[in-house]
């Protein structure tokens, strides 16, 4: 009986590997096809310098004017969005 219980449980082991292998291969294939697809959207960037390394209140200068960009981004599209859907908006209030 030990026998066909470790035989059990080498197949099951066995069926296990394989599926987490074609899982792992489908996710491999789905992130390949959507690097393709990004590779085509994404703008160029320029290429980094060699060894041009900027001081460290140089990075937090540049990453909070960007971060605060893309904040102002967001405000403007959320507001753009409340705005394209402020008629739906004063229909349900006013059926309120």
């Amino acid at each position: 009986m030990a026998n066909s219980t470790i035989d059990y449980t080498k197949a099951t082991q066995e069926k296990t590997l394989e599926l987490v292998k074609q899982s792992q291969a489908l996710i491999v294939e789905a992130v390949a096809s959507w690097a393709k697809a990004a590779e085509k959207a994404a703008p160029t960037l320029p290429a980094l310098p060699a060894l041009d390394v900027p001081k460290p209140e140089e990075l937090v200068k540049a990453s909070f004017d960007f971060y605060g960009e893309v904040l102002a981004s967001q405000r403007k599209f959320a507001n753009d969005i409340l705005a394209a859907a402020a008629p739906v908006v004063k229909v349900t209030k006013q059926a309120a």
